[in-house]
């Protein structure tokens, strides 16, 4: 039987060793250290604006100033209902230092899913801005909700003195004023102060800095309670895999922040590496590419779509890729004729990873520099245990030579979910974390995810894995996404089936993909359509989502 450990112990391929260990450390202390040994560098470029490290820990210590002088403290819970603006890096590092909890939420959430998450955490102050995409569904929020205040700022006002005036002639239709409310409060109201004040002591262990919602392993979206230390142990991991810390560091911050992937890549692990995040309010293939060459960006966080569509987009032939050193790929599996393509076309490295919300956003990834395995999420981070039990029963170990379902133990694995101690006892076993991935582990200690419990399909008895089916349909040059889902059928219980979107310029007909797939597969295996799609539903950071695709699929009725 393999022992991975032996391997992460003598044939570990990240810089740091596996076995490094991170001490207790709050994320105020994190922000305040960096912003003193970099005070004015920039922290933030926003569409042009600079920030400096100390311009932003002012902002933060005026927003705690401001909450406390409202009435706010430790472990009250406010939240942040933003797309990436520097309001956020304000906000978020303000709230920690008042000793209270962020709570993060997707700007894209309907009225109904915001208001049962504000009401789920308990969320009292809500921070957003005034645009059209997000301020009229907080209002509404306000009214329906046990929410207390909104606390809205000016997009317009973080821009460039000239962006700011072409922002307010010609985007003044997607902004809209806020009503005169006592309940209303605005951010340059807020943060009208001397910024005095003192952060109440942090235990990092057990005090909840954030709460981040998750559908989990199962079921509706719970809230990760993700400690100080795990947020910022997870940072100190993530950094720990760069074979060159402290060298120019440019991120191009498109990931969207409320996300927990962008939370510890983009934010949390910039700051403690003194770099800048080139902020982009919202993914734009073309505003990336231009935004990559005025600022010679070192890094680019993405998921697999975003990569292939800025080498679908036009301006990638003119576009100078030579800063571009790494691309960190998450959310998705990368398919390995893209991350060769991309590196070919920018000679930036793509490295695979992996990790989920649970454990504060990353939990393994390939090397940066010496040789990695495509196709496999690498070997896990420092201090990261990984196991593999029976996908039935999770007390067991996998029987030999077989996948099983991924556990996981480590200092960036949350505390638990808020409210939720039945799902907590379902997602821990004997301190591990579950994840519902099904995966394997190679005799060099490289992680291999073959599939989700939940998407598995189930025809005749046997298990069908989609993402291998998916896997082949990549090698077709025709194709260019692929998800593969399991319908009803009375006499086998599920039939998978398959959904493409295609390349440009390469024509293909269904009947000639399924005639192509179905001879590689296994019986059991083989779909009965390969359905040609013009689009396929994407979640925010643009992962293919499998969830709405199976509800498009329902809704017509199969």
């Amino acid at each position: 039987m393999i022992d991975p450990t032996a391997a992460w112990r003598t044939q570990y391929r990240h810089p740091t060793p596996w076995t490094t260990e991170f001490p207790p450390l709050s994320m105020v202390d994190l922000f305040d250290r960096s912003a003193a040994a970099h005070a004015r560098a920039p922290l933030i470029d926003f569409l042009g604006r600079h920030y400096s490290y100390a311009e932003t820990l002012d902002g933060a210590n005026r927003v705690a100033a401001g909450l406390a002088a409202l009435g706010y403290g430790p472990g009250d819970r406010i939240g942040l209902f933003l797309p990436n603006v520097p309001h956020y890096l304000a906000a978020y590092y303000g709230i920690l230092k008042l000793g209270a909890t962020v709570v993060n939420f997707s700007p894209l959430y309907t009225v109904d899913e915001l208001a049962h998450q504000v009401a789920d955490s308990g969320t009292r102050l809500l921070f957003t801005v005034s645009a059209k995409a997000v301020l009229p569904t907080a209002l509404k929020v306000l009214e329906q909700s046990g929410l207390e205040r909104l606390v809205v700022g000016s997009v317009a006002g973080a821009l460039p003195a000239g962006k700011s005036l072409l922002y307010r002639l010609f985007k003044g239709k997607e902004t809209v004023a806020p009503p005169a409310d006592p309940r209303i409060l605005a951010f340059s109201k807020l943060i009208a102060n001397d910024g005095r004040h003192t952060t109440p002591p942090i235990d990092p262990v057990a005090d909840v800095a954030l709460i981040q919602y998750t559908g989990g392993t199962t079921g509706v979206p719970k809230g990760a309670m993700l400690t100080h230390q795990n947020l910022s142990a997870n940072a100190r991991q993530v950094m720990a895999l760069d074979p060159h810390p402290g060298e120019p560091d440019r991120i191009l911050g498109v990931l969207p922040l409320f996300h927990v992937f962008a939370n510890t890549c983009v934010l949390n692990r910039t700051v403690l590496n003194g770099g800048c995040i080139v902020m982009l309010p919202r993914f734009d293939a073309g505003q990336v590419l231009a935004a990559l060459s005025r600022t010679k960006a070192t890094a680019l966080p993405g998921v697999p779509t975003m990569y292939q569509a800025l080498l679908d987009n036009p301006k990638a032939a003119s576009t100078d890729f030579s800063s571009l050193r790494v691309c960190i790929s998450g959310g998705a599996p990368l398919s390995a004729e893209l991350k060769a393509k991309f590196e070919a076309v920018t000679g930036a490295t793509v490295v695979e990873g992996y990790g989920l919300s649970e454990s504060s956003g990353v939990v393994s990834a390939n090397p940066y520099e010496q040789e990695g395995k495509s196709g496999t999420i690498g070997q896990p981070i420092p201090a990261t245990e990984v196991r593999l039990v029976d996908k039935g029963d999770p007390t067991q170990p996998a029987p030999e030579g077989e996948p099983g379902e991924v556990i996981l133990r480590g200092p960036q694995i949350m505390k638990g979910y808020w409210g939720k101690p039945d799902a907590n006892n379902e997602v821990f076993v004997d301190g591990w974390l579950r994840t519902g991935d099904v995966g394997v582990i190679d005799e060099d200690g490289f992680i291999r995810i073959v599939d989700r419990l939940k998407d598995m399909i189930a025809v005749s008895g046997f298990k069908v894995f989609p993402s291998q089916i998916e896997a082949l349909l990549y090698h077709h040059p025709a194709v260019k996404e692929a998800m593969v889902i399991g319908l009803p059928d009375a006499y086998r219980g599920e039939q998978p089936r398959a959904y493409v979107t295609l390349n440009d310029g390469i024509a293909a007909t269904p009947e000639e993909l399924r005639e192509w797939l179905n001879p590689q597969l296994g019986r059991h295996e083989r779909v009965d359509q390969v359905v040609i799609r013009l689009t396929m539903p994407k979640t925010m950071i643009g992962k293919l989502s499998r969830k709405d695709l199976v509800a498009e699929v329902m809704a017509e009725g199969v």
